[in-house]
């Protein structure tokens, strides 16, 4: 019988050895800049790439939930089956330029009720056993000398973000302050648009390229 299993032992060894790792699922949960962040060029076609140069592909499935024009409340609103019937491991929640954009119609989210929903979310996804990662909103306009009109609210969403996250052990990509440090230095003519973004909120290949960098190097922290 000892040497029946001492001839198996190799074999179920082996059987171990090749079995597949399980992936980590990563959502990114947001709007339309997530959105477009899926397809060809975007960032997160761009992480999935820089996974398989780093010979990281294995370990991740990437995907993209975002919808355009979505604010925090209509994140909130389809967070059951977009995100947690999904079972992620990783969620990035990227929300906040739609509910600053869009008071000037009229239609944001207001400075406490965003927290009230975005709190709602993480601390969701904490209960769950769900990794939260948070990402402070970028720009809209790309102005360096804060005349975007939506500069101060922008300021004061993100700076909620960062405060949130501290307080609650999230980990955090300062979109924000990565834009506006990028266009400081790179955005000589003080143009509005055409460095990071296309049309001063949706962002070209450079745009993708540094949110796909940011978040990646966070990501890679969370094995």
């Amino acid at each position: 019988m000892m040497k029946k299993t001492a001839l198996l032992l190799p074999f179920v060894l082996m059987m171990f050895a090749f079995q597949p790792v399980k992936k980590k699922k990563v959502i990114f949960f947001g709007d339309s800049i997530t959105q477009q962040g899926a397809a060809p060029g975007g960032y997160i076609t761009r992480i999935d790439s820089m996974s398989k140069l780093e010979k990281l592909a294995d370990q991740f499935e990437f995907v993209g939930k975002g919808i355009g024009g979505n604010k925090v409340y209509d994140l909130f609103l389809r967070f059951q089956p977009d995100v947690l019937d999904q079972q992620p491991d990783i969620v990035f929640v990227y929300v906040g330029i739609n509910d600053v954009w869009h008071k000037a119609m009229g239609t944001g989210t207001d400075f406490d009720k965003f927290g009230k929903f975005y709190d709602a979310i993480i601390a969701t996804l904490k209960k769950r056993g769900i990794q939260p990662v948070v990402c402070t909103p970028s720009v809209i306009g790309e102005r360096n000398d804060f005349t975007n009109q939506q500069d101060g609210d922008l300021n004061l969403y993100a700076q909620w973000i960062r405060e949130y996250a501290a307080q609650n052990s999230v980990p955090l990509v300062d979109l924000r302050k990565l834009f506006l440090d990028y266009l400081k230095t790179n955005n000589p003519e003080n143009k509005e648009k055409d460095i990071l973004t296309r049309d001063r909120v949706h962002l070209n290949e450079k745009g993708n390229q540094l949110v796909a960098d940011a978040m990646w190097k966070v990501l890679k922290t969370l094995k």
